[in-house]
C-alpha cells in the first residue's frame, strides 16, 4: 500500500488536452518532481514565441519545467534519471519516449490515450472516431512499451458521441474523462489492485494525424459521410470545398433527405444552405472565406450569394 504523496511523479504533456490530467495529479497530492513539455513555439500572425498550456499550469504551481527539443538526447534522459521518479505519466506529450526513459521509473510509464484501445491507436483518435461515424469512444490508461499505443491496458472509461458533436467538443469531454481514468489508475496502483490487460492486436486500428488536405470535401460521397468529415475535422484542420477557385470552409452541418446533382446548391433556407451529395444532401449552418469571420449561412449569402444551381467543388468532382 502506497500513499499518493509518497509517489515521485514526472508528468509529460503539452496541449490543452493534458491540463485536466495534470490538475488531477496536483489535486491527488503526488510529489510532482518535474513536468516535461514541448519547447515554446511561434504562434499567431505575429509569430510570437508562445509557451504550451502545460508549461503555464506547471509554473503556476511552481513545478519545475523541462523543455528538451528531443527527449531521446542523452542529456534529456539524464535529466529524467536525476529526478528519480517512481512513475512517469504521459498525456499528449508529442514525443516518443525512448526505451532508456521507459526503463527509469520503478512503476513504469502510464499513458492516457483518447480512445478505447486497441481501437484508434495513433495521433488523432478523437478526429478519426468521428470521421468514421463511431457512436462511442472513451479513454484508456495503459502501461507504455516501445510500440505505438500497444502497451497493456489498465483502466477504461467510455462515453457516447453525439450525432452533431465535433472533435473539439469531444476533445473537452474526453480530457475530463481522462483525468478520472488516471485518478482511478493511481488509486489502483497505490492499493496494489491494478490488473493490466494485454491488447489484442487483431482488433487494433490506426488514427494518423489529420492533414489540411483531409478536409477537402468530395460531394459524391454520402451526406452522412461528409457530415462526419466536417465535424471530425472541426475545429482543425477544418473541412472545405471550392467556390469556383476560392476555398470555402464550412461547419455546423446536418444531413437532410433532399436530392440533386452532387455539389449543387439546392436551397438557401432559414437554418442553412442545402447542398446535394452523392446520397442525400447536407445542410450547412456556417461558412467562412479566407481571412474572413465565420458567418451564419443566412448572413453569408447576403454578401456572397449562393443561389440554387450554384456548383461547389473542383471540376473533377462534377
Amino acid at each position: 500500500m502506497i500513499r499518493p504523496e509518497e509517489l515521485r511523479v514526472v508528468f509529460m504533456g503539452t496541449p490543452d488536452f493534458a491540463l485536466a490530467a495534470l490538475e488531477g495529479l496536483i489535486a491527488a497530492g503526488v510529489d510532482l518532481c518535474g513536468v516535461f513539455t514541448q519547447p515554446d513555439r511561434p504562434k499567431g500572425r505575429g509569430k510570437q514565441l508562445t509557451p504550451p498550456p502545460v508549461k503555464l499550469l506547471a509554473e503556476r504551481h511552481t513545478i519545475p519545467v523541462f523543455q528538451p527539443t528531443r527527449l531521446r538526447n542523452p542529456e534529456a534522459v539524464e535529466v529524467v534519471r536525476s529526478l528519480a521518479p517512481d512513475l512517469i505519466v504521459v498525456v499528449a506529450y508529442g514525443q516518443i519516449l525512448p526505451q532508456s526513459v521507459l526503463d527509469i521509473p520503478r512503476f513504469g510509464c502510464i499513458n492516457v490515450h483518447a480512445s478505447l484501445l486497441p481501437k484508434y491507436r495513433g495521433a488523432a483518435p478523437i478526429n478519426q472516431a468521428i470521421v468514421d461515424g463511431a457512436t462511442e469512444t472513451g479513454v484508456t490508461t495503459m502501461q507504455m512499451d516501445a510500440g505505438l499505443d500497444t502497451g497493456a491496458m489498465l483502466v477504461k472509461r467510455a462515453l457516447s458521441i453525439g450525432p452533431l458533436e465535433t472533435a473539439g467538443e469531444l476533445h473537452d469531454r474526453l480530457a475530463v474523462l481522462g483525468r478520472e481514468a488516471l485518478e482511478e489508475t493511481l488509486r489502483q496502483l497505490c492499493t496494489g489492485t491494478l490488473h493490466p490487460e494485454v491488447q489484442d492486436d487483431a482488433l487494433s486500428s490506426y488514427a494518423p494525424l489529420m492533414k489540411k488536405e483531409d478536409g477537402l470535401i468530395d460531394w459524391n460521397r454520402s451526406a452522412a459521410a461528409i457530415h462526419n468529415q466536417v465535424r471530425g475535422l472541426s475545429p482543425w484542420p477544418g473541412a472545405y470545398t471550392l467556390l469556383d477557385t476560392t476555398v470555402l470552409k464550412l461547419a455546423a452541418t446536418a444531413p437532410t433527405n433532399s436530392h440533386g446533382s452532387a455539389g449543387m446548391v439546392l436551397a438557401v433556407e432559414a437554418d442553412g444552405v442545402v447542398v446535394a451529395c452523392g446520397t442525400g444532401a447536407l445542410r450547412i449552418g456556417t461558412l467562412q472565406l479566407p481571412g474572413k469571420k465565420w458567418l451564419l449561412a443566412t448572413e453569408f449569402v447576403k454578401g456572397y450569394p449562393l443561389p440554387p444551381g450554384t456548383r461547389l467543388g473542383s471540376a473533377g468532382d462534377r
